[in-house]
């Protein structure tokens, strides 16, 4: 094979640009969080770029994108056609619809592994500070193995969603995002709520990791988006421009929202509407014209900043909102193809011999992508949401899932990691408290037992 330079240059750098997404990530949500759980938070974050790494080359890409034939098997799960390959496999074209790339498997299998290790740490922003880290891991692994690669192979590796129901997702919105959506409301859900949610005060502790982390957030998302075409053409441009429009359109929806329903516009709420309009757009951006991306930006913005307060009229803790902005956004990008997608931005569309689908309810398709869409997202819900509620109560069963009370009010960063994000002491030496001065648990304050463990019977917010 002779390696195509440019789109093989390409694929890796946007690797590269959606690895940093994870970090990016850590911020977001760290900011998001208490200060007395930021370092957990974080954790969770970094924890799956080692695990889900090696997972991955193990035998996570082969049974997502090996190809189990033409049998039926091909529909629910890949093949052990990349198990245990050698260095051959670097040679060895990816071969996208049958057309030629130029691009190596192993080039492919990196920008996917990005993927699958930013998907499973979305997941943890419903669950701060009082999962058990221990638990995380075991959840994380048990949802990567059984959810994350059957569906990727459901939607991108020949399975049923893609070929069979034809439902369209160019870079993740249901892969992705009502993907772990789904996850972090059953597990959430499992779980149980926060001590002293909702009546405490349990805002983001840090706003500018807040925008910092949205901010490489939406940096590394052109890779994640305009890179899945793998190629450098006109939809990989489409997908660009309308990652960027989108991402803005969300963010003036949703600071309007608040404007208009609080009276003034938060940073959180900007950082958050740029989340909420990259997630939207993620499955919609290599189909849609940049005006459609607009309209689907401005509506997730707004819907998203509404949909985060389900959960206080429902009563599940989530969090970190992954439920109101991955899953509601993740629903609200796939519908939208079924709206706008066009074959004047994606000549594949329309064509049986690539994806085989139909144009959007305003370009003359009618109804019928809309109702793929519906299906294919619906079926990614149900799958993830049971799958991730029994690991969840299994690990619970096994006492493996969440924090002690009394870790939970001194703080899950000292309970389970032994260190804390802020170690503030006073300038003349270190008899301030330390950690647990940091957690609101002062010595002498009545709120530590005489053996220096907090009393649980004190509601500290972080």
């Amino acid at each position: 094979m002779e390696i195509n330079t440019g789109n093989t240059a390409w694929l890796l750098l946007s690797s590269a640009l959606v690895l940093l997404m994870t970090p990016g990530l850590a911020l977001f949500y760290g900011g998001l969080n208490r200060s007395k759980g930021v370092l957990n938070m974080m954790m969770m974050s970094f924890s799956c770029i080692g695990l889900v790494s090696v997972l991955w080359v193990v035998y996570g890409f082969t049974l997502a994108f090996g190809v189990n034939g033409s049998s039926g098997l091909n529909n629910i799960i890949g093949s052990f056609t990349y198990f245990g390959t050698g260095t051959d496999k670097i040679t060895e074209e990816w071969l996208f619809f049958g057309a030629n790339t130029g691009i190596p498997t192993y080039a492919f299998m990196a920008f996917q592994m990005m993927f699958a290790i930013i998907t499973v740490a979305l997941i943890s922003g419903a669950v701060s500070d009082r999962m058990k880290f221990g638990g995380w891991v075991l959840f994380a692994l048990g949802w990567f193995t059984l959810v994350y690669v059957p569906v990727a192979h459901w939607v991108w590796g020949g399975g049923f969603i893609g070929a069979k129901i034809r439902a369209l997702d160019f870079a993740g919105g249901t892969a992705v995002h009502i993907n772990a959506g789904a996850a972090a409301l059953a597990l959430a859900l499992v779980l149980g709520r926060r001590i002293g949610w909702p009546r405490e005060n349990m805002r983001p502790h840090n706003v500018p990791f807040v925008a910092l982390g949205a901010g490489l957030l939406w940096f590394g998302w052109f890779g994640f988006n305009a890179g899945s075409e793998l190629t450098v053409d006109g939809t990989t441009i489409f997908a660009f421009i309308n990652t960027q429009v989108a991402t803005a359109a969300a963010l003036l929806g949703w600071i309007l929202v608040e404007w208009l329903r609080d009276g003034k516009p938060t940073m959180v709420g900007a950082s958050s509407g740029a989340v909420a309009g990259l997630v939207a757009i993620t499955p919609a951006c290599g189909f849609v014209a940049p005006f459609a991306a607009i309209i689907i930006g401005l509506v997730a913005g707004a819907v998203c900043a509404l949909a985060v307060g389900l959960k206080y009229r429902f009563g599940y803790d989530d969090s970190l909102d992954v439920v109101g902005v991955h899953f509601v956004g993740g629903w609200i990008g796939s519908l939208s193809i079924g709206l706008f997608a066009t074959a004047q931005v994606n000549a594949g569309v329309a064509d049986s011999a690539i994806l085989n689908a139909s144009e959007g309810l305003f370009y003359g398709g009618g109804v019928t992508q809309l109702g793929r869409q519906f299906l294919g997202s619906l079926v990614v819900s149900i799958y993830s949401f049971a799958v991730a509620a029994v690991l969840a109560l299994i690990i619970k069963a096994a006492k493996g899932l969440r924090v002690s009370d009394e870790a939970e009010i001194g703080g899950i960063d000292i309970a389970d990691h032994g260190e804390t994000g802020y170690e503030i002491t006073p300038a003349g030496g270190s008899g301030g408290g330390g950690a647990f001065a940091m957690a609101g648990l002062a010595p002498g304050s009545g709120r530590v037992d005489a053996d220096g463990k907090a009393d649980v019977s004190q509601k500290v917010a972080g």
